[in-house]
């Protein structure tokens, strides 16, 4: 097994027409006649009335500065600000709220642990395993730390199948292994990484693990304790919250023990002209005015995702997923990237349709209004290992529907009409 589920709660029915009248911008057009079909879920989600609604409100009803102030406004802000971080630990089943780190993104959230842990806790020779299949965001910074430090960086190989190489992970980690950073699902081709063999092999060894949980965390529950993980990374944009605001779950003895990432307001204990000391965990590490609607923003989302159900969620995507591989797989020219079972995989199918760039098609696709992406989707070693430039991704998420796997494949017909490569 690879994530924990819940399936034990109780929660509301998985109605589809329900929860699509909650998100607006499913009923736009992208051109008169031309509705849109959303399949871009990877890069960000659509967001729903409800979290909407919740920035809407914070603003016109309570807004003001965080922890500093005594009057109402400040008082009220606080309160909801600081309710949220209880609200995701409790999401992530984390043990206390403090180990909730609010960031901008899942980039920051790396970065922090890079900065904050790396510099303090990695030395010359020391090894961090990632993976080739890591969204650029887990490869940079480590990279940026190796040039500065000298640690040593050991990448997990993909098989043409587009999962890991299980075999030769067991040969790279180690004792020199200091860091075990993985993601827990490819942004690029959705596959589901094992996280509990290859967190078994990092622990085997003394090693820390952080996870990139962008991918995986709005798609399907995830235990941190069961994992056994020691740092999660996830966004908000992805999982129906707002864009800027992220989060970075750490073990709180760690928290403890790591040194700032920014130093400004509200990160001090006490401040001279000579010294500074740090505040407690969690506000060491949210240095500035930060982004309360965002939080607030998120905390509603969370509160969505849980009263549908984590697992149903997850059923629901295999179940939309499955059906878009078989339909892709008649079409004419087209050759889908990673496993061909929509249990092994999430919600992320890359493509390529034989004889037309990726952007090409990304294009043709637009003016039918489906929206997909197409690139390197920040992960260009995943398309050096493919051989290829880029791909067409089209991804799902809990409003999507068969009728718009549909819309997708009927097309990608027109666009293989559209160049005449006669199919």
């Amino acid at each position: 097994m690879t994530l924990v589920l819940d399936t034990t709660s109780t929660h509301l029915p998985f109605d589809i027409a329900r929860i699509r009248r909650d998100f607006p911008i499913l009923k736009r057009e992208v051109a008169p006649g031309v509705p849109l079909v959303y399949l871009d879920n990877a890069a960000t989600s659509q967001r729903p009335v409800q979290v909407i609604a919740s920035i809407t409100r914070y603003y016109r009803d309570h807004n003001a500065n965080i922890h500093r102030g005594v009057h109402t406004l400040s008082v009220e802000s606080t309160d909801m600000y600081e309710g949220e971080r209880a609200k995701i630990a409790q999401f992530i089943n984390a043990p206390d709220a403090r180990e909730i780190i609010f960031t901008r993104n899942t980039t920051e959230s790396i970065n922090l642990v890079a900065h904050a842990w790396g510099r303090k806790f990695l030395q010359a020779g020391d090894e961090v395993v990632l993976s080739e299949i890591e969204h650029h965001s887990n490869i940079v910074p480590w990279q940026m730390l190796r040039d500065e430090r000298g640690i040593v960086l050991r990448f997990i190989p993909m098989l043409p199948d587009g999962t890991l190489d299980l075999d030769e992970a067991r040969r790279l980690i180690g004792p020199k292994t200091k860091l075990l950073s993985v993601t827990a699902m490819s942004n690029a081709l959705g596959s589901i990484v094992p996280l509990t063999d290859l967190i078994a092999m990092a622990k085997a060894e003394g090693a820390t693990v952080l996870v990139d949980g962008a991918q995986s965390v709005p798609h399907m529950a995830v235990d941190v304790q069961a994992l056994g993980i020691d740092f999660l990374a996830f966004s908000g944009h992805k999982m129906l919250g707002p864009n800027g605001i992220g989060v970075l779950w750490g073990r709180l003895d760690l928290l403890d023990a790591m040194d700032p990432f920014m130093g400004g307001g509200d990160m001090i204990l006490t401040v001279t002209l000579d010294r500074s000391t740090w505040a407690d965990v969690p506000a060491k590490f949210e240095a500035g005015t930060p982004d309360i609607s965002g939080a607030i923003g998120l905390g509603v989302a969370v509160d969505y995702l849980a009263a549908l159900g984590m697992d149903a969620i997850r059923k629901h995507e295999i179940e939309i997923t499955d059906y878009a591989l078989r339909r892709l797989a008649d079409v004419p020219g087209l050759s889908i990237f990673g496993r061909p079972n929509a249990q092994e995989r999430g919600g992320v199918i890359s493509f390529e349709l034989e004889g037309i760039h990726p952007h090409d098609v990304g294009q043709v696709l637009d003016t039918h209004g489906v929206a997909i992406r197409t690139g390197h989707h920040c992960a260009q070693p995943v398309m050096a290992a493919l051989n290829v430039p880029a791909t067409a991704r089209a991804s799902f998420y809990l409003y999507n529907t068969t009728e718009e796997v549909d819309a997708l494949v009927d097309a990608l017909e027109q666009t293989n009409a559209f160049f005449g490569t006669g199919r």
